[in-house]
C-alpha cells in the first residue's frame, strides 16, 4: 500500500509493519541537495523502537538506504577524497547528493514476529484499525504488525522530515518538541513567546523530551501504573517552529494550518490538533484572545502568541507552536470485549506480542518531521 500527501514537496510511504521493508519517495527536493546521512540516522535514532523500558521490546536499527536519486557526494565534488576500494569512489557514504526530481530510501524491518497477530486476523482490537482495514481492503492486506496503520509507518516519514528539517536547518529555521503531557503528568509549556533554540536543541538529547524533571517522574509513573495493569496511557506532544519567515503559506486550504494538519493527523494514533491557544481560545474574548502588534527595530511581533504563528493560514514571524493529542495504544495484554468476524459472534481479547504502552515517548521527533514537511512545502510555494 502507498500513502501521498504533499503539493511542492511530495512524499509517498510504502509498506508495512511485517514487510521486508518500509520507505519513502520524495519528489520535490531540488537536485543538488547535499543530505548528511549520519544526521538523518541519528534523528531517525530518536523514535527506533527498544530504545527505552517504555517503548515496544522490538529491536530495529532503522538505517535508511538510499535506493534512486541519491549519489554520494564525492562524485560531484572535486575537492572529495576518490577511493579505488569503495562502489562509486565514496570512501564514506556520509553525505549524498540528490540528482533527480524523485529520491527513494528504504528501511528493512528485521525483527518481526507475525505470529503473534494471527488471531487477530478474525477478532479486531477494539479501538485498532483492524475492523474498518479489513471492510475497506478486505484479506488481501498485510495486518501483521497492523500493516500500513502502525506506528511502524512513521519511520519512512521521519526520513522524509529528517531531510526536510536539514534544508530548513540551513535556512535559518529550527524545528523542535517535547511531551507536552502524559495522562494527567504534564511538563512546562513553551513560552509562546520567548521560546529558543538552545532549548528545543536541548530537548533533541535528553532520554525524554520534557523540559521539568519532576514532570518526567510524574509521566514515567503514569506509564509503569499502567503498564502494570496491563494497559496504556496517551498524551500530547508540542512541537515548535523557530526563525520561520513572516508571509508562509496562503488562505483557506493553501494555508500553513490546512498544510500540517492532515500531515498530524495521518500519524497513527494522533485524534486532536491545536495551534497556538486552540481550544482554549473559545474561553477568551476577542480582547484577550487578540495579539497585539508592535515594532522591535524594523521586525513587526506580537505581545502574545495565541495565534500560534500564524494567521489567515499565513505565518507572521512568531514561533510556530502545534500540539497533538495522541490516544492510549490500543493494543493491550487486558482482557477486551471483541468480535469474531469469522464465526459471528461476541468473544473477548488479550493482545499478544510487543506495544508501546505510551506511543508518545516515540512521537516527539515524529511530529517534528510531519512539521517539517508542512512548512518545507509552503516554502517552495512562495520560491515557485
Amino acid at each position: 500500500m502507498i500513502s501521498t500527501i504533499g503539493k511542492n514537496v511530495r512524499i509517498s510511504i510504502w509498506g508495512g509493519s511485517h514487510e521486508p521493508a518500509i520507505g519513502v519517495d520524495i519528489t520535490g527536493i531540488p537536485v543538488g541537495t547535499e543530505i548528511d546521512m549520519d544526521k538523518l540516522t541519528a534523528f531517525l535514532r530518536r523514535r527506533a523502537p527498544g530504545n527505552s523500558i517504555f517503548a515496544t521490546r522490538r529491536k530495529e536499527p532503522d538505517i535508511p538506504l538510499p535506493l534512486t536519486g541519491l549519489e554520494p557526494c564525492s562524485i560531484h565534488r572535486s575537492d572529495a577524497v576518490q577511493s579505488d576500494t569503495v562502489p562509486n569512489g565514496d570512501p564514506s557514504g556520509k553525505r549524498m547528493i540528490v540528482t533527480d526530481n524523485t529520491i527513494s530510501l528504504e528501511i528493512r524491518n528485521t525483527d518481526t514476529r507475525s505470529a503473534d497477530y494471527r488471531a487477530l486476523r478474525t477478532v479486531p482490537r477494539p479501538g485498532h484499525a483492524d475492523y474498518t482495514a479489513r471492510l475497506r481492503y478486505g484479506d488481501s492486506l498485510n495486518m501483521a504488525g497492523g500493516g500500513p496503520f502502525s506506528a511502524r509507518m512513521t519511520a519512512p516519514l521521519c526520513i522524509a522530515g529528517g531531510i526536510a528539517m536539514q534544508i530548513l536547518e540551513r535556512q535559518g529555521i529550527t524545528i523542535g518538541g517535547h511531551i507536552y503531557s502524559i495522562a494527567d503528568a504534564r511538563d512546562e509549556p513553551f513560552d509562546p513567546t520567548a521560546v529558543n533554540v538552545g532549548l528545543l536543541n536541548d530537548l533533541k538529547t535528553k532520554d525524554m523530551a520534557v523540559i521539568s524533571r519532576s514532570a518526567k517522574l510524574e509521566m514515567q509513573k503514569r506509564i509503569w501504573l499502567a503498564m502494570e495493569d496491563r494497559d496504556s496511557v496517551g498524551g500530547v506532544v508540542e512541537v515548535c517552529g523557530l526563525n520561520i519567515p513572516a508571509g508562509i503559506g496562503g488562505a483557506m486550504y493553501d494555508g500553513l494550518e490546512s498544510t500540517l494538519a492532515p500531515l498530524f493527523f495521518g500519524i497513527p494514533a494522533v485524534k486532536g490538533v491545536e495551534f497556538g491557544a486552540g481550544f482554549a481560545a473559545t474561553l477568551l474574548r476577542g480582547s484577550q484572545n487578540n495579539d497585539a502588534f508592535y515594532y522591535e527595530g524594523d521586525t513587526v511581533k506580537t505581545r502574545t502568541n495565541n495565534h500560534g504563528g500564524i494567521l489567515g493560514g499565513i505565518t507572521t514571524g512568531m514561533p510556530l507552536i502545534a500540539r497533538l493529542a495522541f490516544k492510549p495504544t490500543p493494543s493491550i495484554a487486558k482482557e477486551q470485549a471483541s468480535v469474531d468476524l469469522y464465526r459471528k459472534e461476541n468473544t473477548t481479547l488479550r493482545v499478544k506480542g510487543r506495544h508501546d504502552p505510551c506511543v508518545v515517548m516515540r512521537a516527539v521527533p515524529i511530529a517534528e518531521a510531519a512539521m517539517a514537511l508542512g512548512l518545507l512545502d509552503c516554502i517552495m510555494e512562495v520560491k515557485r
